[in-house]
């Protein structure tokens, strides 16, 4: 088995991918095996014997296999025997897992039923073990063909790629990705290795199964090489997307500066450069993609209203805000309440936000007659910050500190009575500096538990 031209050729594909994982860390990743999402499948049970063999040439590595129950078959307690009983006949450590997949409106079934498998690897494969996945040349040309039907765009069309991350930093390496449907099956055959049939695929009511069983078959009979054709398309197509990566990068660094987007420095690109950059800063914050008529509001806005204009772009988890020249994700906080009486004790505003206060140079200590209160959102509040000449309104200094206008709602305020005496990690009341007084500082209440 050894020699035969598949396992040479899986060999050479993993032998490149586990050598390729120091290149994708900031240190050198350790695997310390190979973990098998196991069906019973022809695909993934050829991969489990290829694996088999693969480790005992590389014995640094262990080798488990899962088999992941969806619920969604009569037969899967039938499959999981199956599956248990092909790796104990190979001495594979077996895992068996469940999964419930709920209905979603806006998701098919097969896409949910994928989120929790994926979900269900990860959770049950052993600690520093990367996920090896069957999908072959076929399953490739098959995605390309569901995307292109989609309408997606450059990196859509770039398909499956031979090493993903999930989520939790867990490594899927795909080492069979080039190879063809056909050459897995004679393998198969060849070597007596028994394997399921899942009946749901013989459904064409399922859109992968349609192209599979219907499609696929007659453009590989009208077309002689039509998989390796789209292979090497896709190859192309992960290449550009590789250097628009690249480009994105450096565009991000020219523009970015911290948590916003330079507006002048955008301005300076393309419209093209343009979308693609804003479309990147936003998936850095997490944030789904913007549909074209959105995106279009955002550089409009940004680009060509007045420089003191307010902009307030919403999207589904929250705005894109202009301010001083640059572009602010901003997502929506709960108010924070006003607290009465809070003497010299800390006050906790939410979760992560704690009222911290230390004796210093910051305001005078308050008289036995004069209640501490911490207050949000006065911005009318007239007040003559130290060191700075003139009275005038919250908004006019906290405007003039380069504070954005969605963050100054929750710029906590000390009151002594009824007088702003400091507003907290800006300024203090001129008439109530003190050089042996108390000071208020906002900190990470996290970082404060243990005091």
């Amino acid at each position: 088995m050894i020699q035969t031209p598949l396992y040479k050729r899986f060999a050479a594909s993993l032998d490149k991918l586990l050598a390729d994982e120091g290149k994708h860390a900031t240190t050198p990743a350790v695997t310390r095996g190979l973990t098998v999402a196991l069906s019973g499948g022809v695909d993934s049970v050829v991969l489990l014997h290829l694996c088999r063999h693969y480790v005992q040439a590389h014995t640094h590595l262990t080798l488990q296999a899962i088999y992941v129950d969806h619920g969604l078959s009569p037969n899967s307690a039938q499959w999981r025997a199956f599956c248990q009983a092909q790796c104990d006949a190979l001495a594979v450590d077996f895992t068996p897992a469940s999964v419930k997949v709920v209905a979603q409106s806006r998701q098919s079934l097969e896409a949910q039923a994928r989120t929790a498998r994926y979900q269900a690897l990860d959770t049950h494969a052993y600690p520093h073990h990367a996920l090896v996945l069957g999908q072959h040349a076929d399953d490739q040309v098959e995605t390309f063909l569901l995307r292109l039907k989609r309408g997606s765009g450059l990196k859509g069309l770039g398909a499956m790629h031979a090493r993903t991350v999930l989520p939790s930093g867990r490594v899927c390496l795909r080492p069979l990705l080039t190879c063809l449907r056909a050459d897995i099956e004679a393998f198969a055959h060849t070597f007596g290795i028994s394997h399921i049939e899942d009946e749901s695929n013989l459904s064409d009511r399922f859109d992968r199964n349609f192209l599979r069983n219907q499609v696929l078959p007659l453009l590989k009979s009208r077309f002689s090489g039509f998989v390796p054709s789209v292979m090497r398309s896709v190859e192309l197509l992960q290449g550009q997307q590789a250097l628009l990566d690249e480009i994105t990068q450096a565009d991000l660094a020219y523009c970015s500066n911290e948590n916003s987007l330079c507006i002048e420095r955008l301005g300076g690109f393309t419209l093209l450069r343009q979308q693609n950059l804003v479309r990147a800063w936003l998936a850095e914050q997490g944030v789904q993609m913007p549909s074209h008529k959105q995106l279009e509001q955002i550089l409009g806005q940004a680009l060509n209203a007045r420089a003191d204009a307010q902009m307030a772009v919403t999207l589904p988890q929250g705005q894109v805000r202009r301010f001083r020249g640059a572009l602010y994700w901003v997502i929506e906080q709960p108010a924070w309440r006003e607290n009465h009486d809070i003497g010299q004790t800390p006050v906790v505003l939410d979760d992560t936000h704690v009222l911290q206060v230390q004796q210093g140079k910051g305001v005078r200590m308050p008289a036995p007659d004069e209640q501490v209160s911490v207050r949000f959102n006065c911005l009318s509040e007239k007040i003559k910050p130290l060191g700075r000449s003139g009275r005038n309104t919250l908004k006019h200094w906290l405007k003039d500190y380069g504070v954005p206008t969605w963050e100054r709602s929750r710029v906590p305020l000390i009151y002594y009575n009824d007088e702003l005496v400091q507003v907290v990690g800006f300024f203090v009341n001129e008439a109530y500096a003190s050089s042996q007084g108390l000071n208020w500082k906002l900190e990470d209440a996290r970082n404060t538990k243990d005091r």
